[in-house]
């Protein structure tokens, strides 16, 4: 896969990411949810914390934290993604998928201080942490990397 495409792929996943968090934020108030499906709501929340509010805590001190550790991620991605060879055409597109999730998150966290999330699955009285586009992406490109990780057939070494 050809450089650009794979750094296309992951400013796509940054556009969707943001516009969708802004038609998010127009449409709802905080903690509202409306109901797509009975089992998926579109709901605003923001998250302070890392995945699924992970060390979300008062005050705040966590946001520059986790600004920097997306920050370093994100250039390690876009190093990475430019080494993988031409071949690897699926790894570069899991790799394209968590760069463009880690970016869109990037941008909230640091110009908000949180990330915005507004896609809320569920069941009956059990809800699934609300989450967003660049997350989805994130998880995307993580499930495809396992995937290649465990089942792709590895080229035989010639010796």
């Amino acid at each position: 896969m050809p450089h650009i495409v794979r750094y296309a792929i992951a400013i796509v996943c940054v556009l969707l990411d943001q516009i969708t968090k802004i038609a998010a934020e127009r449409a709802l108030d905080l903690h509202q949810a409306i109901e797509v499906l009975p089992v998926f709501n579109i709901a605003l929340a923001y998250n302070y914390g890392a995945a699924f509010s992970f060390l979300n805590v008062p005050g705040g001190t966590q946001r520059w934290f986790f600004t920097g550790i997306s920050l370093i991620a994100s250039l390690v991605l876009i190093v990475w993604l430019y080494k993988l060879s031409m071949r690897e055409k699926w790894m570069s597109l899991s790799f394209a998928l968590i760069l463009g999730g880690a970016v869109g998150n990037l941008i909230d966290r640091a110009y908000y201080g949180y990330v915005i999330d507004f896609i809320q699955v569920h069941y009956k009285d059990w809800y699934f942490p609300t989450f967003n586009i660049a997350d989805s992406a994130i998880f995307c490109g993580a499930a495809l990397m396992l995937f290649l990780t465990f089942f792709e057939k590895q080229p035989e070494e010639i010796t």
